[in-house]
């Protein structure tokens, strides 16, 4: 079934296939409503021209019923005539003359006879002690072994009951006249003569009638619709009597008894014929006649030729309107799936062409139209935010970063030292290192163990500053240890704790810095044990982080407000980690604050290169 599976993919992805199949749908009603009206009006037909017919047939079949007989009764009172039985009985096989004057009457009574009778063809007794063939057209006529002869066999066969014989063949005699037994234009009734004797002689006398099928035909030549048409009168017997078909034309089987109405093809003929059967109930002798279908339906064939012009044209006329709407609706918009497609894959030169003028039109200038306004948006706007993103980060980075550089530090460094301040020297070591790389250029992320170090050159300065009021423990695991993190993205949130948490603490405070994954996240962890936040404050500064995106960071307010570090590192944690990047601010007041970055391990286990600038 492979070409159905290919008719169901191009139903699914044509548009134009299935037009075609619903417009096809629409006019299966209306064809198989014309189709079964032909059908009808064809089984209508044959059913009232077969009932017409079949009447007329009946009717003829009874008339040749009342021929036959009339035939029977005349036999009857021939072969029971007294006087013929007498003459002919007593005539030996050597005629006298008393015998020839018998024979000449009885000659003269048969001439009457058919003369009367005018559907006789001839009436003739057979006088078998003699051998001779009296009868009433052609006289005596001797004939030879008869008894070999089959209308002899079959009349004593019979014993006094009539037969219908059919001739075999034609003979002639001497004369070239037709035989009077043997010639098949006729058909003969054979019955013995004197039928009160029950003492048959062996060489019984017969009494025949012989009946011209033509004449038989003329009761039946009005039934003949046309020249095609054939007609056969059967005997009980199922043995063809007469037909107007020709001599080489097989009678046709019958197959159904009971079904008297049937169309088939007949084996001589190339076509379907209409076949009607009447049987007589008195004699059991049938009428069969055949007539070609294509005469039946000659008059209505214009119309049925002319209904299934009908159903091609809507079939063809279905098929033009589907391509029409096709051509209309369905390719503007298979066109515009296609422009789509070719955008989607970044073909942004994709134009497609337009003449019209409805709404498909519309659409497509529409779509024309969006392509160039995106162009141009990739092309400048994209590119100019991208540019305002970088130039905005490196701002916060250099909102961060302090003005003056490093070398200076490096020379106030050595100052300490010739004047022997240690702990300054120290201090201003720590922070020339960490500004050295603050300020690196080209390197934007660092390990985490990287960033660790370097949060200890801040935070011992601030140690050194606040005179060793806070210590420092670091619980990094060890699996992070090679992470990637963006450089300066725990540095605000240490700062934020120890001068806003740690400062005013006056027992001994801690800070703890830690790093550890869980599942596919990385969790960096600034914590202190400070005066924590009160919950209105915390309440307003968890807002403010809310509203922080990758794309507007924080308003310009709250870029110089207090909460300026924060909201800095989430900001830049939404933009290079994208929107599943977090930062938690947890606090209680008096208790202390851990604030928890939360980034995907999948984007920190390589190293981000940025700008040279």
């Amino acid at each position: 079934m492979r070409w159905l599976t290919g008719f169901r993919e191009k139903y699914k992805r044509s548009i134009q296939v299935r037009l075609m199949c619903y417009f096809i749908l629409t006019l299966i009603p209306f064809i198989a409503f014309s189709l079964f009206a032909n059908f009808r009006s064809r089984l209508i037909l044959e059913q009232e021209l077969g009932e017409r017919t079949m009447s007329a047939m009946s009717s003829a079949l009874e008339y040749v019923d009342l021929t036959l007989g009339s035939f029977r009764d005349l036999s009857t009172m021939i072969s029971t005539d007294v006087n013929l039985t007498s003459r002919l009985n007593e005539t030996e096989d050597v005629l006298a003359p008393s015998a020839v004057i018998d024979f000449a009457r009885i000659l003269d009574q048969l001439t009457n006879i058919t003369a009367v009778n005018q559907s006789l063809t001839d009436t003739m007794i057979f006088h078998s002690k003699s051998g001779l063939m009296i009868s009433g057209r052609k006289g005596a006529v001797h004939r030879d072994n008869f008894r070999e002869e089959a209308w002899f066999q079959e009349a004593v066969k019979a014993n006094g009951g009539i037969v219908l014989y059919l001739p075999d063949r034609d003979l002639q005699d001497l004369s070239g006249s037709p035989d009077p037994i043997y010639d098949q234009s006729q058909i003969l009734l054979v019955r013995l003569m004197d039928l009160y004797n029950r003492n048959q002689s062996p060489s019984p006398n017969v009494l025949l009638m012989s009946l011209r099928k033509d004449k038989l035909l003329l009761y039946l030549d009005h039934l003949i619709p046309s020249r095609s048409s054939r007609m056969y009168l059967l005997d009980n017997t199922g043995r063809l009597v007469a037909s107007n078909a020709g001599a080489d034309q097989p009678v046709p089987r019958w197959d159904d008894p009971d079904e008297n109405h049937v169309v088939r093809e007949a084996p001589d003929s190339s076509g379907k014929m209409l076949m009607l059967r009447v049987v007589s109930p008195r004699s059991g002798w049938s009428l069969l006649m055949m007539q070609p279908e294509e005469e039946i339906y000659k008059k209505s064939k214009p119309l049925q030729i002319f209904t299934y012009c009908i159903i091609a044209i809507s079939f063809l006329v279905a098929l033009w309107i589907s391509w029409v709407i096709y051509s209309g609706i369905a390719a503007p918009v298979s066109a515009l799936v296609h422009g789509m497609k070719q955008l989607r894959i970044g073909k942004l030169d994709v134009q497609l062409e337009n003449k019209r003028e409805d709404e498909l039109g519309y659409l497509t200038q529409a779509f024309n139209q969006t392509v160039e306004q995106q162009r141009h948006l990739i092309k400048d706007i994209y590119e100019q935010q991208l540019r305002l993103t970088k130039t905005e980060l490196k701002f916060l980075q250099a909102q961060i970063n302090p003005h003056f550089l490093y070398n200076t530090l490096d020379s106030i460094y050595w100052s300490a030292k010739q004047y022997d301040a240690d702990d300054i020297g120290e201090m201003v070591l720590n922070l020339s290192r960490f500004f050295r790389l603050s300020l690196s250029k080209g390197q934007e992320a660092f390990t985490v163990e990287e960033t660790a170090t370097h949060l200890q050159y801040y935070i011992r300065v601030q140690q050194i500053r606040f005179n060793g009021q806070f210590t420092v423990e670091y619980k990094i695991a060890e699996e992070c240890r090679n992470l990637y993190v963006l450089k300066l993205i725990l540095q605000p949130l240490v700062e934020n704790a120890i001068l806003h948490g740690l400062e005013k603490k006056t027992a001994r405070g801690e800070l703890v810095i830690s790093a550890e994954m869980r599942g596919d996240r990385l969790i960096l962890r600034v914590s202190d044990n400070g005066k924590g936040v009160a919950a209105p404050r915390l309440l307003q500064l968890r807002n403010a982080l809310d509203r922080v995106s990758g794309n507007d960071s924080y308003s310009s307010a709250e870029r110089s407000g207090q909460f300026f570090g924060l909201l800095n590192v989430k900001a830049r944690i939404k933009i290079y980690y994208g929107d599943s990047a977090e930062l938690y601010f947890d606090s209680r007041e008096g208790e202390g604050t851990t604030v928890s970055v939360d980034l995907p391990v999948q984007r920190c286990r390589s190293q981000w290169e940025g700008e040279n600038s």
